[in-house]
């Protein structure tokens, strides 16, 4: 035992997997950085004498949020474009400031805010799909926060890269330079079917294979998507990525809205995991995922945040409680997506999307020390009948108070530890300022 143990001794322990278990007189050992033993309370001065102790006597801990889906450094965007269509928003706001503004500061703002956002509401790992995943990985390494980079691939040249083949070359630096680090994996993030060509999918099936590395990827977000896919290849999106090898466990996709019962029994036997960010569908229009049919039928749901420029945040306490209220109202099954299924969603479940669950997810001896801890002593979330349904239905991110990432703690006491708040809040406010001048 190395002189760095830590036990963290909440009062109600949540560890996700059984589903639906609530422990109570636990402490959870933490020793470089991973999860070595959890012993009742009573135990730990005769198994784990000297250790830190870290009490956390009105908390319930679970493991820390999973983001499966966002593109941090839009976050410098949030409420630039409201109460548009996804077409009109992306067309005529977005994409003209990103043509603009892009590079490698705006991606490291944007991203230092986004992580520093969701610290403070207990996630511990993100899935990201933007430019400059260079400068998003290096920011992500400073903060001590766990990170799927995004490989960017789209056929629209921009600041990052102008063809297919160099989006291809540069994204291959990245993962290289990325290969043995502790909290950073790769992901190739191709932007959408209407937007990356049938060679350039092609390609990326093959080296994702060769990498062994997922492919994160918006799919059947709007109905226009399916007629476009029509119009231009003659094929819906689903026929032409299962044409082309896609259609498997690598895949990643992201909203699905436009989704029919053969398309969720085709889905569930390929084994593609769905990345649900049910805010972002609403504000926009998009649809909504028929999680509850997806989730019965086998399929691996997780939930993601999308950007905070369609969100408006990057709140996964928000997420899953609309995911578990929308998946009710939809099906019109009170039963459907219970508390602690979309606790796992945002957990457990992001973890497995990602290729991850065999380090976090989970609280349990052997992962990684990725923990949130909750306060549940406050008047919203009294009294504590069910910990599980307080957390999703009642608990804010508001009441996260402590966070660790591989041992390493964060957040303290709502402080954030290794980003400088003021200084975020400077350089968000001289963005505000770029970006208000739209001419």
């Amino acid at each position: 035992m190395s002189n760095s143990v830590q036990a963290v001794l909440p009062r109600w322990l949540v560890p996700v997997q059984p589903e639906g278990q609530v422990l109570e007189d636990r402490a959870v050992i933490i020793d470089e950085g991973r999860i070595v033993a959890i012993v009742p309370a009573p135990e730990l001065e005769r198994q784990f004498a000297g250790a830190e102790r870290v009490e956390l006597p009105d908390h319930a801990l679970i493991p820390g949020l999973v983001n499966a889906h966002t593109h941090n450094a839009m976050t410098l965007m949030r409420g630039l474009a409201d109460d548009l269509p996804l077409m009109t928003w992306l067309e005529e706001h977005i994409w003209p400031v990103e043509q603009r503004w892009v590079g490698a500061d705006f991606v490291r703002a944007g991203t230092e805010l986004a992580i520093a956002e969701m610290f403070a509401g207990g996630t511990t790992c993100f899935n990201d799909n933007y430019f400059f995943p260079d400068v998003t990985a290096g920011v992500a390494r400073r903060a001590g926060m766990r990170a799927v980079i995004g490989l960017p691939v789209i056929s629209v040249p921009t600041a990052w890269a102008q063809t297919e083949r160099e989006y291809f070359s540069r994204g291959l630096e990245v993962h290289q330079d990325l290969v043995g680090e502790e909290l950073l994996t790769t992901a190739f993030a191709p932007h959408a079917p209407y937007t990356v060509s049938d060679e350039a999918f092609g390609r990326m099936r093959d080296l994702a294979e060769e990498m062994d590395v997922p492919i994160h990827l918006h799919l059947l977000e709007t109905a226009g998507e399916i007629d476009g896919s029509l119009e231009s290849h003659g094929k819906k999106p689903l026929d032409r990525l299962d044409a082309l090898g896609l259609l498997g466990p690598r895949l990643l996709a992201v909203h699905m809205t436009q989704l029919g019962p053969d398309d969720i029994r085709r889905v569930a036997r390929a084994g593609v995991h769905v990345l649900h960010c049910p805010a972002s569908n609403l504000k926009l229009a998009s649809g909504i995922c028929p999680v509850a049919d997806l989730d019965a039928a086998g399929v691996n749901v997780a939930i993601g945040t999308d950007g905070a420029a369609s969100n408006n945040t990057l709140d996964m306490f928000a997420e899953m409680r609309l995911a578990a209220l929308l998946a009710k109202g939809a099906s019109g099954n009170p039963e459907a997506v219970p508390a602690a299924r979309a606790l796992s969603m945002a957990t457990l479940n992001g973890a497995r999307a990602l290729g991850l669950e065999d380090r976090i997810g989970t609280i349990e001896a052997g992962k990684s020390a990725d923990l949130a801890a909750v306060a549940l002593n406050r008047s919203s979330t009294l009294p504590v009948h069910h910990v599980i349904s307080q957390l999703v239905y009642a608990a804010g991110r508001g009441q996260v108070s402590d966070v660790w990432v591989a041992g390493r703690r964060v957040l303290r006491n709502r402080k954030l530890e290794t980003l400088d708040e003021h200084e975020l809040e400077r350089t968000a406010c001289q963005w505000a300022a770029r970006l208000a001048d739209r001419k």
